[in-house]
C-alpha cells in the first residue's frame, strides 16, 4: 500500500534549462518547490525578506521585501539579469502577522494584500511581458482559507481570494501566447511558519499548541498534516510539459480536508 513516503520518481531533466523563480523560497514549501525544480534540472532564483540558511543548494537567493513595490521591482531586476529571462513563476510568498478579530486589524489589512496579492500582481507585470515571446508557466499558491473564511484569518483569505480569481482571469488573458496560469489551494501543511502560527493562536486564545496541532490532523480526513513536498510533487508536474493542458484550475491540495465541508 503506497504512503506519503512512497513516492513515484518524476522524470529527471524535465525542466533542463528551464528559468525559475520561487518567491518565499528560502524554506518551508517555497524551499520545497524550489529543490524539486532543481532536481528537474532548472535553474532557479529564489527570495526571501531575510537571511536564507536553508535556502536549497543550487538556488540563488536574493533578499528582498516583496510586501513593497521596490522590493519586487529589485527581485525582478535582479532575477532577470541573473537568469536571462523567465520561463517559470511560483508566487510562494505570503502569509499574516495577526490572528485577531478582523475588526482589530486594521493595520495589517494592507499588509497582508501586498504580500499576498499585489506581490504576484506586480511581479507578474514585470516579469510575464517578456515570456509572451517563449511561453511559460505562472504559478499562485492560495488557500482553502477562501473556502472555510475562517474568523480570525479573514484578512488572509480575502487577500488569497482574489489572487485566485486574478489567477483564473490572467490564464484566459494569457493563454493565447502560449503562457499556462494555474493556482494551488493549500490546507494544513507543517512548515515553520504554520509552527508559529500555531504559538501565536495559543498566545491568543488559549490551549496548547500540540493539541492543536492534532486538531488540525484528526480535521483532515487522510489524517495528517501536509509536507511541504506533497506540494513540491504537484508544482513540479504543474510547470511542467506533463501538464501542457492545464491552464486556468485551481488545484485543491488539502488532504481532504475541504471536501468534508461541504
Amino acid at each position: 500500500m503506497a504512503t506519503e513516503n512512497s513516492r513515484t520518481p518524476a522524470p529527471s531533466g524535465e525542466l533542463a534549462g528551464r528559468r525559475a523563480v520561487v518567491t518565499g523560497g528560502s524554506r518551508g514549501i517555497g524551499a520545497a518547490i524550489a529543490r524539486e525544480l532543481l532536481d528537474a534540472g532548472a535553474h532557479v532564483v529564489i527570495s526571501a525578506r531575510g537571511e536564507a540558511p536553508d535556502a536549497p543548494p543550487g538556488a540563488v537567493f536574493v533578499p528582498a521585501d516583496l510586501s513593497t513595490r521596490d522590493g519586487v521591482r529589485h527581485f525582478a531586476d535582479t532575477a532577470r539579469e541573473l537568469l536571462g529571462g523567465v520561463d517559470i513563476i511560483v508566487n510562494n510568498a505570503g502569509g499574516c502577522r495577526s490572528f485577531q478579530s478582523v475588526l482589530e486589524l486594521e493595520n495589517d489589512w494592507q499588509y497582508t494584500m501586498d504580500i499576498n496579492f499585489l506581490a504576484a500582481v506586480r511581479l507578474n507585470a514585470a516579469l510575464v511581458p517578456a515570456m509572451r515571446e517563449h511561453g511559460g508557466v505562472v504559478v499562485h499558491v492560495s488557500s482553502i482559507a477562501t473556502v472555510a473564511a475562517y474568523p480570525n484569518l479573514l484578512h488572509y483569505a480575502a487577500a488569497k481570494s482574489a489572487l485566485e480569481t486574478y489567477s483564473k482571469g490572467l490564464s484566459a488573458e494569457l493563454a493565447p501566447d502560449g503562457i499556462r496560469v494555474v493556482s494551488v489551494c493549500l490546507g494544513n501543511v507543517e512548515t515553520p511558519a504554520s509552527k508559529t502560527a500555531r504559538t501565536r493562536i495559543v498566545e491568543l486564545h488559549g490551549g496548547d499548541a500540540d493539541d492543536l496541532t492534532g486538531q488540525w490532523a484528526a480535521e483532515i480526513p487522510l489524517g495528517r498534516l501536509g509536507d511541504p513536498r506533497d506540494i513540491a510533487d504537484a508544482v513540479r508536474f504543474l510547470v511542467s510539459p506533463r501538464a501542457s493542458w492545464i491552464t486556468g484550475s485551481n488545484i485543491v491540495i488539502d488532504g481532504g480536508k475541504t471536501a468534508s465541508l461541504c
